[in-house]
């Protein structure tokens, strides 16, 4: 079994990835490290973890872990990315694993050094609704495509809260924005060409709570905006030629809504109702990235992948600022 050592006891570990590992296949919660040794030693005890360490670079210099999971709060993703990668262990970071994209090129380098394996926690990659997306599209169910539209949204003015705070690295584009951008890409396999934004930030705390964004792509548009002081909404739609495909909860199954994804093919007279049951995209995404780590073909969002994404949402911010376009 593959030993999975957590770096910080973060709310997204404890609720998801943790319990993901447990369930999987082919890998162990073998350790658990926090800067309060304390708080460590407590979720150990709740979810049997086998050692607490009351360091990280403790937990990085041990033999006997093979790769790190990071749920630190962004703006010390690089950081620690680099230091686990430099121990000699395989990483999965969480999202976003950057807040530019030139600040992931040093991880590669350093990841083609030590031959190991590195990703971005996107789960919603391994949710198999987007491999029905992509094949119903590429198959001509919704015709051309022409736009993509989406919305991603919920609700938190809590000042301590990171996804509050600039200096962690908070805000709306860089939390929830990149699930539009990484959905899209991932089902029409097109890049983006250029991108505009209107981008509001919140006085007091400083991060950007609302962005209503539009990006060009060779062959279709696409729309979308995300909000952490709106009401919790996911939506997004595929819109083609002939029909459209329209997904109920694209990102956070289970906690908005179960997986449909409902296809309007109006060319044919077609309409189809695609239920995907319950589908851990989680413990999808922990068993696939042990396999790639092990050396087997399996998908993971590479960091190529993350600086792809991540162009993007700069672009995005400039656009912001400047009111235009700009390239992405």
């Amino acid at each position: 079994m593959f030993r999975w050592g957590i770096l910080s006891s973060a709310k997204i570990a404890r609720e998801q990835l943790i319990p993901a590992i447990a369930a999987s296949q082919n890998g162990v919660v073998a350790a658990i490290a926090s800067r309060d040794g304390g708080r460590a030693e407590e979720v150990a005890r709740q979810y049997a973890i086998p050692l607490a360490l009351g360091s990280y670079d403790e937990l990085l210099s041990r033999d006997d872990i093979d790769g790190i999971y990071i749920p630190l709060p962004t703006a010390q993703h690089v950081e620690w990315t680099l230091k686990a990668i430099e121990a000699g262990k395989h990483v999965l970071c969480e999202k976003p694993i950057a807040l530019n994209a030139g600040d992931i090129e040093p991880l590669i380098a350093a990841r083609d050094a030590a031959g190991v394996t590195v990703a971005e926690a996107f789960m919603v990659q391994h949710h198999p609704q987007w491999a029905k997306t992509r094949a119903l599209i590429a198959g001509g169910a919704i015709g051309t495509l022409r736009h993509v539209q989406a919305a991603f949204s919920y609700h938190n003015v809590d000042p301590s809260n990171m996804r509050n705070r600039p200096e962690l690295g908070g805000g709306a584009l860089p939390d929830i924005g990149v699930y539009p951008t990484v959905v899209t890409r991932l089902v029409t396999g097109a890049e983006p060409l250029e991108a505009t934004a209107r981008v509001v930030r919140d006085p007091a705390f400083g991060t950007d709570t609302y962005a209503d964004c539009r990006l060009r792509f060779p062959d279709f548009d696409c729309s979308f905006y995300v909000a952490t002081q709106m009401a919790a909404r996911q939506s997004m739609v595929f819109h083609g030629s002939d029909g459209f495909i329209e997904i109920e909860t694209p990102f956070n199954v289970g906690s908005y809504g179960h997986p449909v994804l409902r296809l309007e093919d109006q060319a044919h007279g077609r309409a189809e109702v695609f239920r995907f049951g319950k589908t851990d995209q989680y413990r999808l995404q922990v068993e696939a990235f042990v396999r790639r780590a092990r050396g087997e073909d399996a998908p993971v969002f590479t960091l190529e992948d993350s600086v792809a994404n991540q162009r993007v949402i700069d672009a995005l911010y400039r656009a912001g600022e400047s009111g235009g376009w700009e390239s992405v």
